[in-house]
């Protein structure tokens, strides 16, 4: 898949703070959905405010767009970006079999920790935050006890691929993504994402801030839940960092 996808912006920065608060700036004056891409970042972030290394080399880039639905609705987007993500690692190497996707928004290779995906709400727009270890990794100490270990494209496979070649890949891939669940809704997302889950089928914690459930991994429901076969039978986890 070749060629910038119609109707949506792009944005190339050599340095932001973080492309997540370069969207929250551009956003009122911004037209229609917009891509951006930082070759470094300075101050970004993940999940729960963790910090997220971005070296050059790195890929972080952020989709700005109107959010017209609620926010149950649009936080599929988590869903659908993955999707996305997994189809352009691919591409890139060729290797269907390498990829992983870990609910609710990680993309794994070869069992670790390869991308990140954070959504947040500013006004009425939907943000999206993308992070991928293109040719570096994190160390093993610069990641939480318990998670999985960072790893890159060039470090597990050899392969190399600048920022803007995925840039202008997963905005591509992202665009046909989109306009099937804006078409068809999540059921098709759904399904092609469960397709690729990592660890269905199989016992898996899923830990929030306040407790923790451990249970076999069964399915991802209508609505984008986790749903564990537990000990105090089928339990569905809105939101939850999961462990293997």
């Amino acid at each position: 898949m070749s060629g910038w996808p119609q109707g949506y912006a792009r944005y190339v920065f050599d340095v932001l703070d973080s492309t997540l608060a370069q969207a929250a700036r551009m956003a009122p004056s911004l037209n229609g959905p917009a891509w951006i891409l930082a070759l470094e970042q300075t101050a970004a972030r993940g999940r729960r405010g963790r910090s997220w290394a971005t070296p050059r080399g790195n890929f972080a880039g952020t989709l700005i767009m109107e959010r017209r639905e609620g926010p149950g609705v649009a936080a599929l987007r988590s869903f659908v970006t993955s999707l996305a993500l997994y189809r352009t690692c691919v591409a890139v190497t060729g290797q269907p079999d390498a990829f992983a996707l870990k609910w609710p928004n990680d993309v794994l290779l070869q069992g670790g920790k390869l991308a990140g995906i954070l959504l947040e709400s500013v006004g009425p727009h939907l943000i999206i935050g993308v992070g991928v270890n293109l040719a570096h990794a994190p160390g093993r100490d610069a990641v939480e006890a318990g998670a999985l270990t960072p790893v890159s494209l060039k470090s597990a496979l050899d392969v190399d691929v600048t920022p803007e070649v995925f840039f202008d890949m997963l905005a591509s891939e992202y665009a046909v993504a989109e306009q099937q669940f804006v078409t068809f809704g999540f059921a098709p997302i759904r399904e092609a994402w469960l397709q690729h889950a990592a660890r269905l089928g199989e016992v898996i914690t899923a830990r929030t801030m306040r407790d923790e459930t451990t249970g076999t991994f069964e399915d991802v429901d209508e609505h984008g839940n986790l749903i564990l076969m537990a000990a105090q039978g089928r339990v569905a986890i809105t939101a939850a960092d999961v462990f293997f």
